[in-house]
């Protein structure tokens, strides 16, 4: 049985680590690269950045922060925001992504998906939904959740799943920043319904909360923000309870000292 993974997602806004509620109301949650070296202490298995106010000009800020995360972490990072075309994707990669998460522009280009997959390997393709229940249906929102599509989002999922997505982050715009835990119920219809992983997100407020969308929706993995960010949860703690509770989960050593930091 693979591991259920734990991934602290950093939303960075002009360089430094934000969260809101619902997708507004931004506060400040810290350095970036500093909060990702403590993640990767912590025993974190991934984490993710999304710049969540991507524009062109920003472009060679985010290639910069890719730099320095690769310089202080070990583990897997995936970075999203902007990414447009095979240029930006091999940028982010080259300086040291594991990953890249697309999102609004994946719904506008389809076949980006496709390029992607291509170019770089499934394996290296997270496409980020973000969805809300709208007269009975759940659809796609663009651009941080600021604009609404007319795609509903189980089918927007099965076919980023044909075209070469290797994962999908599935965000809950409903239950984002609320503390009410994750909306198991849809995150199991769209994990029974592809064969590729499902990381749930939006909605992590308690312990109690990973263990329910593990054991209630059997996704790959959890993302939270503001509960790691600000110490509300600490991943060892998270981690033992679920073993705990017979999910498998990867226990980190105990960890090195921060020497060699380089932020």
């Amino acid at each position: 049985m693979l591991s259920k993974r734990i991934i602290p997602c950093l939303d960075v806004k002009d360089g430094r680590t934000v969260k809101g509620v619902n997708f507004v109301d931004l506060r400040d949650a810290g350095d970036p690269v500093e909060l990702a070296w403590n993640y990767s202490q912590q025993g974190a298995d991934e984490l993710v950045f999304l710049d969540i106010t991507a524009t062109h000009e920003r472009r060679k800020t985010m290639v910069e922060l890719v730099k320095a995360v690769a310089r202080n972490i070990n583990i897997p990072f995936t970075i999203g925001g902007g990414i447009n075309a095979i240029e930006d994707a091999d940028a982010l990669l080259n300086a040291g992504a594991d990953k890249v998460s697309i999102n609004s522009a994946a719904v506008r280009t389809p076949a980006l998906i496709d390029q992607l997959a291509k170019a770089f390997g499934v394996q290296f393709v997270v496409v980020a939904v973000d969805t809300r229940h709208n007269d009975g249906k759940n659809i796609v929102y663009l651009n941080g959740g600021r604009i609404p599509t007319e795609k509903e989002t189980f089918d927007w999922i099965r076919e980023a799943e044909s075209r070469g997505a290797g994962e999908i982050l599935l965000t809950s715009m409903d239950h984002d920043g609320t503390k009410a835990g994750f909306d198991c119920g849809f995150l199991k219809t769209i994990n029974d319904a592809v064969h590729i992983p499902v990381i749930a997100s939006g909605g992590a407020g308690s312990v109690q909360h990973f263990v329910d969308v593990f054991e209630q929706a059997n996704v790959d993995a959890a993302l939270a923000a503001s509960v790691f960010h600000y110490g509300e949860i600490l991943i060892p703690d998270l981690k033992a309870v679920l073993k705990n509770k017979g999910i498998e989960v990867r226990i980190s050593p105990t960890q090195p000292s921060p020497e060699g930091r380089t932020f």
